[in-house]
């Protein structure tokens, strides 16, 4: 027997997942007064990919998430949810390669002195070559960056820590991200401004914009912020559902109806609402439609693919292991593509100051040898791995956690617009009572502000009728009333694509 959640007689909104997306959406109806009901499949937390988990005390990121945007509402927002509890932290991250350190970004002069005399003339006369030589109209990422740096600088600086992450080789990636992600930087003139001391480095205002040094995070970690808006709705009468995964998503005469869920013990809720927000994974959203779908949007759905990703928090008996925040694993010798240091972000992510939490980050597809892997098998290779790269001894390490986390990243391969746009053409026309947020709400590689922004319009359209498109939020998590030309799918960020046949 299902438990009916009736709606009432004015507006009420389902919200399907309690990440970031989920809850921004939540916490600015409930200032519009709108009543949410929000399911969430976890049964312990909130937060989806922004959650923090905590062991014995030690409290670790999925990922790491830095608080900072361009959006000044965005950041006003995360403020007016935390207030003091935001800290602010200085940001060093840098890449780890056969035991020395190089900047992030990458800075010639340092990339070169570090790899050494020998290695350093071969680099240079690898990017001689390639300047001379280039590849002409390069399709791939391994083509344009080897124009760029030449073969042997991407070899070390790109190719292992990108196939790494996304599991794809160099020559099957779009030299379209690589043009985008990725500076030129002209060797020539970084040695002239070396050897010609106050000599400009480029040629356009010689400014170079870098990553932000310094960026907020929540003392306990990002979801805290997300634990606090689940309270205040909680306080107003709406507390999360969690433990509710969802089985069916009921519409009829073009709207949708209800979402029946499923708990943990078995049994079955409906939730009926006039509106419904989904922040989670789009080929999901379409497989629970009752009645299905037309063919062509469950198999434009079904087409949609992901990256998964590991994170195993390792705690070690020293005080201090690296200064940085994070650092990225370009060794090929080892499978980590990166390694965090909480106590970095902040230092109440770890009950004893005399510790440290490391969180290393493997990058898989479920299901694979990886994937499958035992929880005491992917301790014991990450303990291995820190030994081998030389950052600590396995007696060192007196506990490790495995946290698995399905459908990190979104795959943008050579076809997934298309089937996007077909999702999302046949929600906007046959239901559109059914909106759609954040990352895998939109398919779309984003950051969190981006999620809580695209959400933040979508409940102000249901809220007062703003005709804001959430689709039309830039990488910035800035509206644009118009898409700018080059710009891949609205958001301003390109991720990596597959090259395409022809």
């Amino acid at each position: 027997m299902a438990t009916l959640i009736a709606s009432g007689e004015r507006k009420h909104v389902v919200v399907l997942g309690a990440g970031p997306a989920g809850l921004t959406a939540t916490y600015e109806l409930l200032k519009h007064d709108v009543p949410v009901t929000v399911v969430e499949k976890d049964p312990l937390q909130v937060g989806g990919l922004a959650r923090t988990v905590e062991h014995k005390g030690y409290r670790f990121d999925i990922g790491g998430h830095r608080f900072f945007s361009k959006n000044e509402e965005v950041e006003g927002l995360w403020t007016e949810i935390l207030g003091d509890q935001m800290l602010t932290r200085g940001r060093l991250s840098r890449i780890y390669y056969r035991g020395r350190f190089f900047a992030y970004p990458i800075k010639a002069a340092n990339a070169l002195w570090n790899l050494g005399p020998v290695e350093a003339v071969r680099c240079l006369a690898s990017y001689a070559r390639a300047r001379i030589q280039p590849v002409k109209n390069p399709r791939n990422l391994e083509e344009w960056v080897r124009n760029q740096f030449g073969w042997r600088l991407f070899s070390i600086f790109f190719k292992t820590y990108t196939e790494k992450v996304w599991g794809i080789s160099t020559k099957e990636l779009s030299a379209d991200w690589a043009a985008q992600r990725i500076k030129s930087l002209d060797l020539w003139v970084v040695i002239r401004t070396a050897l010609v001391p106050g000599r400009k480095s480029g040629r356009r205002g010689e400014i170079v914009t870098t990553l932000i040094d310094r960026f907020r995070y929540p003392r306990l970690g990002p979801g805290q912020m997300w634990e606090r808006v689940a309270e205040i709705s909680a306080a107003k009468g709406h507390p999360i559902l969690l433990g509710r995964s969802v089985e069916k998503i009921s519409h009829e005469d073009g709207a949708v109806t209800s979402v029946t869920t499923r708990t943990a013990d078995g049994g079955a809720e409906t939730h009926r609402g006039t509106h419904f927000i989904s922040s989670i994974p789009m080929r999901e959203l379409v497989a629970k439609l009752e009645p299905p779908a037309p063919e062509r949007v469950r198999r434009a759905a079904d087409s949609l693919s992901y990256r998964d990703f590991i994170s195993i928090a390792l705690m070690i008996n020293r005080a201090d292991v690296f200064p940085d925040n994070w650092i990225y694993i370009h060794d090929p010798g080892v499978r980590v593509g990166r390694i965090q240091n909480f106590k970095n972000w902040s230092p109440d992510m770890v009950p004893d100051q005399s510790k440290t939490c490391l969180g290393l980050e493997y990058f898989c597809f479920e299901g694979d040898g990886l994937w499958s892997m035992k929880d005491p098998d992917l301790i014991a290779l990450a303990t291995e791995e820190l030994g081998r790269l030389g950052i600590c001894s396995a007696a060192e390490i007196f506990e490790g956690v495995v946290v698995r986390q399905h459908k990190a990243y979104p795959v943008y391969d050579d076809s997934y617009q298309e089937h996007v746009a077909v999702v999302r053409d046949y929600f906007a026309t046959a239901l559109p009572n059914m909106h759609l947020a954040g990352r895998n709400g939109m398919h779309k590689y984003n950051n969190q502000d981006h999620s809580m922004m695209t959400a933040l319009l979508v409940a102000r359209n249901i809220a007062d009728g703003s005709p804001l498109d959430p689709w039309k939020v830039n990488a910035d998590a800035v509206y644009h009333e118009d898409i700018r030309v080059g710009e891949r799918d609205g958001t301003g960020r390109l991720v990596p694509e597959r090259v395409s046949a022809s």
